[in-house]
């Protein structure tokens, strides 16, 4: 077989696979639309649920507030941790055993199940430090889990950034310091917000993490970050558990998907339009 006829079977299925994945993306996307679409209203969205079982009569409000809570804590503890490790790594660790050390960590911190990350918060979190299950616990837990997401990403494009720009700063009596947070932290901002974006999408749809944290069946919306708090995902879960009305179940996930899809398509978005694409 000559290679430009592997060349040719080689794109044919690289297409067929492109528009396999996007056929299956668009079919559940689609689905979960078509049943739960109906269910999407004012009242819905502003009530709190009713009903035996709960949630089978009434709205999803302090869920959708819950899901927003746990979601800006994960991000921003780990914006935060991700981005001072993701500068030390790039431009203070001189040691390269260090620095496959902390790489293996965030790998095998990206790799572990979130359920048992979930049980190490409420260990830790909800236990040891006395948080109780919270808006807190439950977010610093998420923000385990994106940590890795955001590190990499950061990381990434820190590296991309143009050595001689760098090397000009440094050459003109500028410290390392001001240079990493006037210019560098600077040019690579927009990235930055997309990366934490997109890893805030990932939080809010997760459920495991949350379960012994910070979830609950039912609460008002929290008050604060040290109130417990439901959440779209967990009363999802527990709206298919107790076997309640199909349309709630589906009007739930799809107020879950299309606030999952609006973080990831605002996300995106921004990043081309700092990009000038």
């Amino acid at each position: 077989m000559d290679k430009k006829s592997k060349y040719n079977r080689f794109l044919i299925w690289s297409v067929l696979s492109a528009a396999l994945t996007f056929a299956v993306a668009f079919f559940i996307l689609g689905y979960i639309l078509l049943k739960g679409g109906g269910m999407v209203s004012t009242e819905f969205l502003l009530d709190s649920p009713k009903g035996f079982p709960l949630g089978s009569s009434g709205g999803i409000y302090p869920a959708i507030i819950g899901s927003l809570a746990f979601t800006g804590v994960a991000c921003a503890v780990a914006s935060l941790l991700a981005i001072s490790t993701a500068v030390y790594l790039k431009f203070y660790c001189g040691s390269r055993r260090l620095y496959s050390i902390v790489r293996l960590v965030i790998e095998s911190t990206a790799g572990m199940p979130s359920i048992v990350l979930g049980l190490f918060g409420y260990t830790l979190f909800v236990l040891k430090m006395g948080f109780g299950v919270s808006v807190l616990s439950g977010g610093l837990v998420l923000g385990i889990m994106i940590f890795p997401f955001i590190e990499v990403r950061v990381e990434k494009r820190l590296g991309e950034i143009e050595q001689d720009m760098l090397l000009s700063s440094y050459a003109l009596g500028v410290s390392r310091y001001y240079t990493i947070k006037r210019l560098v932290l600077r040019k690579a901002l927009p990235d930055i917000i997309s990366a934490v974006a997109l890893a805030g999408g990932f939080a809010m749809g997760a459920t495991a993490p949350i379960i012994f944290t910070g979830a609950v069946i039912y609460a008002k919306a929290p008050e604060s970050i040290m109130s417990p708090a439901m959440a779209l995902s967990y009363h999802l879960y527990v709206l298919i558990g107790e076997g309640a009305p199909t349309e709630y179940v589906y009007g739930t996930a799809t107020v879950l998907m299309l606030l999952i899809l609006a973080i990831n398509g605002a996300a995106m978005l921004f990043g081309k339009v700092n990009r000038g694409e």
